[in-house]
């Protein structure tokens, strides 16, 4: 049903619902439509109408300084949104902010709650209970994250395509594998700078996930050659893999998906004695690969 606004101007008069919401407002910064819900209280409810039926909220569009009670205001009679950006919005966002608008939005898809470091890990097992379609959930740096919250998650979002476990360093091997088990349409997994993941959770992942195309190991000092032959048997779609920094993983393993065409994130020995010795000498010397 199309709402009208009062007939005080010439925009308002347009058809709220018709026009004004779907072409006009979605054009708008965020920071520009808290300004303009200050120009009378007519604007004012176009404005709440607007964010009522917004889909997307980034924090980026208006900065990591928003004001606690102005998030608040947007997001208070919102109960459609299918996409929350709140990255880096540690200096603000605690519970206390975040779980109402979860609570309230169970169609949520996509998550991103990267160095939010003020949050609990109640904020991630409301995440489980209200958004059974969520698909992707970034929590890089959420040292908040453990391994009861993350097997509520496993539980309850079986659809989870992509999780950033990133510096998330209360997790261990039982809490990753639990979290394949469950979640096996998995294609993107960051497990990266966690000192405590290691060979089990990564065959897990290997075994339970088919589907994975990316898996970022960066850091990860405990995996070794055996998991990443793993790796290679049972995941025919991995498009990329990062072992930078894994000590204990050789060109051994690496050689058998650089084959394939993954692309690593780490060159060749070759390649890389190439490149250290053009460092030091200066230039390339001419090598008959062929021999």
């Amino acid at each position: 049903m199309m709402s009208v606004a009062p007939s005080g101007g010439c925009l308002l008069d347009l058809p709220w619902e018709d026009i004004l919401v779907p072409h006009v407002l979605c054009h708008l910064p965020l920071r520009q439509l808290l300004s303009l819900q200050r120009v009378s209280k007519s604007f004012q409810s176009l404005v709440q109408l607007f964010l009522a039926n917004m889909r997307c909220f980034d924090s980026s569009k208006i900065g990591p300084a928003i004001p606690r009670a102005a998030f608040v205001n947007l997001m208070k009679d919102n109960e459609v949104l299918h996409q929350l950006v709140l990255q880096n919005c540690s200096d603000w966002l605690t519970d206390r902010e975040l779980l109402p608008v979860i609570g309230q939005n169970h169609h949520l898809q996509q998550i991103q709650l990267k160095g939010c470091a003020q949050l609990s890990r109640h904020a991630l097992v409301a995440i489980s209970l209200s958004c059974p379609n969520l698909r992707c959930l970034s929590l890089a740096h959420c040292e908040w994250v453990d391994s009861l919250s993350l097997r509520s998650l496993a539980d309850h979002c079986k659809a989870l395509e992509a999780v950033d476990l990133t510096a998330c360093r209360q997790l261990k091997d039982e809490a990753i594998c639990y979290l394949a088990q469950k979640c096996g349409k998995l294609k993107s997994v960051s497990l990266a700078v966690n000192a405590n993941v290691g060979d089990g959770a990564v065959e897990e992942i290997a075994k339970c996930c088919p589907e994975l195309e990316h898996l970022d190991l960066t850091g990860c000092l405990r995996v070794k050659n055996e998991s990443i032959r793993v790796l290679a048997e049972y995941c025919p779609k991995l498009r990329s893999l990062k072992v930078k920094h894994c000590h204990n993983v050789a060109e051994s393993s690496l050689s058998i998906l650089r084959g394939r065409g993954v692309e690593l994130d780490v060159e060749p020995p070759l390649q890389r004695a190439l490149v250290l010795l053009q460092d030091v000498v200066g230039f390339a010397p001419f090598i008959n690969l062929q021999i």
